[in-house]
């Protein structure tokens, strides 16, 4: 059994699902099992529904003009309009509307989960029929049938014991199977989801369920890049790293491979490959394990995060910050859902860069406020490098304001202004 996965930018269009098409056709065995995102920036358009809905505007315009935008995509791919697939997505978009009718709940990552799945539903439920209909067989799988959570809204944390259970009973091996990313259920059967980007942390989970090969990520990029090419100039292709440095590189931000899904991989030692959809044929880039996996090439790989939040707190009385103190301080991050990033401290002060994922940073401070001096300074970015030499240094440092600076001996990250 081979996993892969398409993201939202191979299946943006009618072009990109003709091209999925043609990348199975190259890789014909049957024994795959396929997870899909939701196309193009359909993710994003349900955020706007969201936060319309929640704000008592009428989402209703945004509705018809996100069907729209998956009818053109099927009148690309089938010849006739009254094909049972038409019939398919209208159905999720009258079930989509009858939750905004009829949900009571105004708990915002409740509804966020709740809405925002329509759209890995919908982009499945196309490919699987445009596969069949030009000789691919398969099963389409509702994700939530078998991935099963707590109930930890917009980042829920997987039951492994119940969800290998469903997986195994539910997926046939000599098939290829396709089911959606990112979204699951908690024992309720109301839908969570695996946090922003959890798509491939979806093939992760199927992955080490089912004892897979392999796992493919079919990106828009040639593989693994040292960086982030619309935030970088120049960026090179890395044609292999290890296990723990695809982790760094995502514990750091990088957007290539979701941190949480190289976890389960590693346990199994299942091999990782990130890549091409557009030149399939391309080696891309392999995540492994061993003595003989170091990075190739050998070179300072830049990772920024943007709108970040540095805070920095002191005690009142000017007396230490000691382990009490930043204990309650951390304990307070975990209450209001921030990711910390970056920590420095020193005797009578701690400074931290957050993610303000779940925009409670308010709420914090006028929290922390109540024992520690604040002061706080948002929309600031975090560059990390790792294996940095001073050219690297210099790159990123050049015109920019650094309020924070860190040293190890593999990696400096730097808090700047904006």
């Amino acid at each position: 059994m081979k996993v892969f996965k398409f993201g939202g930018a191979s299946v943006k269009d009618t072009a990109g699902v003709k091209n999925v098409l043609k990348v199975l056709q190259k890789h014909n065995n049957p024994d795959k099992l396929i997870v899909i995102s939701a196309m193009g920036k359909t993710t994003n358009a349900l955020e706007v529904i969201i936060q319309k809905y929640l704000a008592e505007q009428s989402p209703e315009a945004e509705i018809e003009h996100l069907r729209l935008f998956h009818v053109e995509i099927m009148n690309g791919l089938f010849e006739h309009k009254k094909a049972a697939v038409f019939e398919k997505i209208n159905q999720f978009f009258t079930i989509l509307r009858n939750f905004l009718e009829h949900n009571k709940s105004k708990q915002y990552d409740f509804v966020y989960d709740q809405i925002i799945g329509f759209g890995e539903l919908i982009s499945t439920t196309i490919v699987s029929e445009f596969l069949s209909r030009n000789g691919i067989r398969n099963t389409w799988i509702d994700v939530r049938d078998v991935i099963k959570t707590d109930s930890t809204y917009r980042d829920a944390k997987v039951d492994w014991e119940t969800t290998q259970k469903k997986i195994i009973a539910e997926i046939n091996p000599g098939t290829i199977s396709i089911t959606q990313g990112f979204i699951s259920s908690d024992t309720n059967n109301f839908t969570t989801s695996l946090g922003r980007e959890g798509s491939d942390y979806t093939a992760g989970i199927f992955a080490y369920c089912l004892n897979a090969e392999s796992v493919t990520i079919w990106k828009d990029v040639p593989g693994v890049l040292n960086a982030d090419p619309r935030e970088f100039k120049t960026t090179t292709l890395l044609q292999q790293i290890s296990y723990e440095e695809a982790i760094e590189l995502a514990f750091y931000g990088a957007s290539v491979i979701h941190p949480k899904t190289l976890q389960p991989l590693q346990r199994k030692e299942i091999p990782l490959f990130v890549k091409s959809f557009f030149h399939p044929e391309n080696e891309g880039t392999k995540v492994c394990r061993g003595n003989g996996c170091a990075v190739i090439p050998q070179l300072p790989c830049f990772i920024v995060k943007k709108n970040q939040a540095l805070i920095s707190l002191s005690s009142r009385d000017f007396s230490f910050m000691v382990e009490e103190n930043i204990s309650e301080v951390f304990q307070l991050f975990h209450q209001y859902q921030m990711k910390v990033d970056l920590i420095q401290n020193s005797a009578i002060s701690f400074s931290v860069c957050v993610d303000n994922k779940f925009n409670q940073l308010e709420k914090l401070i006028q929290h922390l406020k109540a024992k520690f001096r604040v002061e706080y300074q948002t929309g600031v970015s975090l560059y990390t490098i790792r294996h940095f030499n001073e050219s690297a240094i210099n790159s990123v440092e050049k015109g920019k304001k650094v309020l924070l600076k860190q040293l190890t001996h593999n990696t400096v990250q730097m808090v700047t202004a904006g």
